[in-house]
């Protein structure tokens, strides 16, 4: 890839001004997570001490304390990743204990009437696709979850799959309760990118923790659904994917890179692995291609990664914001965040795999 060089230099950059880089911090939260995931892969594959150093560095004086509980909150529960690599890194056992108290939060943690693991206490009943991504390869760090864990997957296929789009809504709420949910499916009423890539990513690391045999093979008929489902939506002109994948005409939509650089990982990665054929590592290099080429620039002599949405969902959320009402207007209102984690993480990630196969 022509722009290996580029994004080599931006993540380089991106690290030495920090986990964030540089951006206003407020606590530990899951895209440190998947910030420490991404630089753990990149160090995987080059074996470049810069990418371990910069975990051992930036993770020594951020981490939440040992003994801080875990709430019933599955972002937060994704902390256990970060928990898995620095062990992975240190050997310290410490680090076990702590991935431990996370993972033990899912023993007790509040389910939807058909078993699914609530997104958080403040959406009860409700089941976002971002969290089978967050809590998944969590749980499946235990053979034994892994029947439970291929029902709550058969639950988002059953309520959130939208045979006439081929694509996931984003959130799906059992109770339909809440004012963006459909009285009669409960469903969210739109398409996500981002959401569509957390599921996706689930879909393949999680396909490397079961053993089952009849897991796998459902797994990648899940991931190859979903991925034919979506790539038909795919932008010519950037080789990305917009916010709102199946509404590309809409005033104020935007090829959107977190998610993007999502799907090219789950493409890599699947093709990598033999899940998917090899066909569709080329479309996954064209995404990552995509990206470097429209979305990477220069401001005032540094590298700037564009296009990534900073944070969307429906429901009130902690600051009782009133805008969130799942529609077209509200993902298209949020704030488009240069250098935000979601997007550096995720191309961390797709940029490994890259690496994997193309060396």
């Amino acid at each position: 890839m022509a722009t290996g060089m580029q994004f080599d230099r931006y993540f380089r950059e991106y690290l030495e001004r920090g986990l964030s880089g540089g951006t206003p911090r407020n606590g530990w939260s899951y895209k440190d997570d998947i910030t420490v995931l991404g630089t753990y892969d990149l160090f995987c594959v080059t074996g470049d001490l810069f990418y371990r150093d910069a975990i051992l560095r930036l993770t020594k004086d951020l981490l939440p304390p040992d003994d801080e509980p875990c709430a019933h909150n599955i972002d937060q529960v994704s902390a256990a990743k970060t928990d898995l690599v620095l062990g992975r890194l240190t050997g310290d056992a410490r680090y076990e204990r702590r991935f431990a108290a996370k993972a033990a939060v899912l023993k007790d943690y509040p389910r939807t009437k058909c078993g699914s693991f609530w997104h958080k206490d403040i959406y009860p009943y409700q089941v976002w696709l971002d969290g089978l991504y967050m809590g998944m390869p969590v749980y499946l760090q235990d053979p034994a979850n892994a029947e439970d864990a291929m029902r709550q997957f058969e639950t988002v296929r059953r309520q959130l799959w939208d045979p006439e789009t081929r694509l996931y809504r984003h959130a799906w709420d059992e109770s339909r309760r809440q004012e963006w949910a459909d009285p009669e499916t409960g469903m969210s009423p739109c398409v996500w990118l981002r959401a569509e890539g957390w599921l996706l990513m689930a879909f393949v690391d999680c396909w490397q923790l079961v053993v089952q045999r009849e897991h796998k093979d459902r797994l990648a008929e899940l991931l190859r659904e979903a991925v034919d489902g979506l790539l038909p939506y795919q932008d010519a002109e950037t080789s990305m994917f917009y916010q709102l994948p199946d509404k590309a005409s809409e005033p104020g939509n935007y090829p959107e890179t977190s998610g993007s650089a999502m799907v090219a990982y789950a493409l890599m990665k699947g093709a990598r692995l033999g899940i998917l054929p090899m066909e569709y590592f080329a479309r996954g290099a064209e995404i990552l291609g995509g990206i470097a080429r429209t979305q990477l620039t220069t401001v005032d002599g540094r590298l700037v990664l564009g296009g990534i949405c900073g944070s969307a969902g429906p429901g009130a959320a902690p600051d009782n914001r009133t805008d969130r009402d799942g529609s077209v207007r509200y993902y298209l209102s949020e704030a488009i965040r240069p250098d935000n984690q979601h997007g550096t993480a995720a191309c961390m990630m797709a940029y490994s795999e890259y690496l994997y196969s193309a060396g």
